[in-house]
């Protein structure tokens, strides 16, 4: 386990990290889509958190790449209507909006193919 820890540098592949990905919602009115979310990636046996501090996103996003979170997925106004995320990785990678489903199956994948 030490050997893996130091060789990845404490950036587990998405496989094995018990910190798959986080939600962000940009504020308060976005919790209720944030949890449905969370939910629905735990469903699909996915590890999910949500941030719920009331801090700003700005300080979200960082704070989530620190803690080595693979997968960091925002959520707002437009992805709520949507039925969407957007998704970027603990390298600041943008990746763009998906819906939640499309996600899953990547996930999925990566976890198939130990990534």
């Amino acid at each position: 386990m030490a050997i893996l820890i130091e060789h990845t540098a404490g950036k587990w592949p998405f496989w094995l990290s018990p910190r798959q990905c986080i939600v962000l919602p940009i504020s308060e009115k976005h919790v209720d889509y944030a949890v449905e979310v969370q939910k629905k990636l735990i469903a699909a046996g996915f590890y999910a958190d949500v941030d719920l501090s009331d801090k700003q996103l700005k300080k979200k996003i960082p704070l989530a790449q620190t803690a080595q979170y693979n997968y960091i997925l925002v959520v707002g106004k437009e992805e709520s209507e949507a039925g969407t995320v957007n998704v970027r990785t603990r390298d600041n990678i943008v990746h763009g909006t998906q819906t939640v489903e499309s996600l899953i199956v990547e996930f999925q994948k990566l976890a198939a193919e130990f990534k």
